[in-house]
């Protein structure tokens, strides 16, 4: 049976909960194109399926910050999928800090697992910093949904090497996570 995974793209496009912005740049666009193109990766290799939580760039999920994020995770927790990950951009105001980094709820689990080879694919396949796996169980998505999940940081659109990256090489994005995703599992990297 295929391994069901929940992709939600972090952020709405307009009204509640929308994202950070810098260098010209929209998070809630970055995370829907490479959410996208994780899916389609994902759904064309038959071991697995996915399913996004923004099917189209301009859809709006709740009508405020807290109604958002239970869309998604009842989303997922309702399909059942098997594992969530959550697809979002940093931003700090110092634009010096850059990098890739994936949130947890708690150390030794499988999404802490998952999230070190997500990382990794990332780091390797477009180059960005490895900021390392964190902690955060107050994060509403990786304490509610009911399957192992990770909140993954692409890099940060406040510095300019990161937002180029994050503009340019979305595929690579993509393929950075998939390629995690094959790790973990002990799939052969495509």
């Amino acid at each position: 049976m295929a391994i069901r995974i929940f992709i939600d793209q972090g952020h709405n496009p307009s009204g509640p909960n929308t994202g950070a912005e810098g260098n010209g740049l929209r998070e809630q666009d970055v995370t829907y194109n490479v959410g996208i193109y994780l899916a389609s990766l994902l759904n064309d290799d038959y071991r697995f399926v996915a399913r996004v939580s923004r099917t189209s760039p301009d859809a709006v999920l709740g009508t405020s910050n807290a109604t958002s994020l239970q869309a998604r995770v009842n989303m997922a927790n309702t399909w059942p999928a098997d594992y969530f990950i959550s697809i979002h951009c940093n931003s700090n105001t110092n634009p010096a800090i850059n990098g890739s980094e994936v949130y947890v709820y708690r150390e030794n689990s499988q999404s802490y697992w998952l999230a070190q080879h997500i990382l990794e694919g990332i780091v390797e396949r477009v180059g960005t910093r490895d900021n390392g796996v964190r902690l955060n169980p107050s994060l509403y998505v990786l304490r509610r949904t009911a399957m192992p999940a990770v909140l993954v940081e692409l890099g940060y659109l406040s510095n300019a090497s990161d937002a180029q990256k994050l503009r340019d090489d979305q595929r690579g994005f993509a393929w950075g996570i998939y390629n995690g995703l094959l790790s973990y599992f002990g799939f052969a990297p495509v």
